[in-house]
């Protein structure tokens, strides 16, 4: 397992290391000259990253599509679960995968510009800016599925473990915050086992921190008995059935 996570998760080394190669051994750069070539890939790394996670979906699709701001509905939660709710499946389903597209493309950028670090900052910051947008007021989504593709892309065996745990604990109590808590918790303890490099396990606490934190409420529900459980109903396949008194076939959408 330990070499088949090594082949999954090993990356060449970003540009900005590159440029400090190129510098300090073919133009004689100075510690200076690396400090700061290094402190721009750092810059980079954390400001495109931002910037990305700040394009939320949910409250793009909800405003063109269903001319309506999610934020409004529902817990006022600007992702894929309140989308669900509101406005359905395929609202949903787009929701989720424009989330987890652009959390992956943040982290493949971070990495190509700084490596290891380089992603390990991305993938903080892409869902930081999904929590907090500068383009949408500062309101937005809790970071989980975000989160979920910084898991896959920085390590696919810690993305499996967390998938494995959230399936069940979200079959056994039907509580979606619940899951995405425990999972974020987890999360940090995957990282160390699996993908222990670099500024990987510093930023997946970071994480953590502010996924706990945006799910406060949830908690506090859960508490209290009051938090809503997930309809598992929405997920089964119904059949279309036979027309018997002449009427139109009525089915799922």
């Amino acid at each position: 397992m330990q070499n088949l996570n090594v082949m999954l998760t090993t990356w060449e080394p970003g540009v900005a290391r590159h440029l400090v190669d190129l510098i300090g051994y073919r133009m004689g750069a100075s510690d200076s000259g690396y400090g700061v070539i290094m402190l721009i890939g750092a810059i980079l790394s954390i400001i495109l990253p931002y910037l990305i996670g700040s394009v939320n979906p949910a409250v793009i699709i909800s405003k063109r599509v269903y001319k309506s701001d999610i934020r409004t509905h529902g817990s006022g939660n600007a992702g894929t679960t309140n989308m669900l709710r509101t406005f359905g499946k395929k609202a949903a389903v787009a929701t989720f995968l424009l989330d987890m597209f652009k959390a992956a493309f943040a982290v493949i950028l971070g990495r190509l510009i700084l490596g290891v670090d380089g992603g390990a900052l991305a993938g903080f910051f892409v869902a930081f800016g999904h929590m907090f947008p500068i383009f949408h007021q500062m309101r937005g989504g809790k970071g989980v599925a975000c989160v979920a593709m910084v898991m896959l892309v920085i390590s696919p065996w810690t993305f499996i473990f967390s998938l494995l745990c959230f399936l069940v604990i979200v079959i056994g109590t039907r509580y979606v915050s619940l899951a995405s808590v425990m999972c974020a918790l987890l999360y940090p303890l995957f990282l160390r086992a699996f993908a222990n490099e670099g500024l990987n396990v510093a930023m997946a606490v970071a994480t953590t921190v502010f996924v706990v934190c945006m799910h406060h409420q949830n908690l506090k529900r859960i508490w209290n008995g009051t938090e809503s459980k997930l309809d598992l109903e929405q997920f089964k396949i119904r059949r279309k059935k036979r027309k018997t008194d002449g009427e139109d076939e009525k089915h799922d959408d």
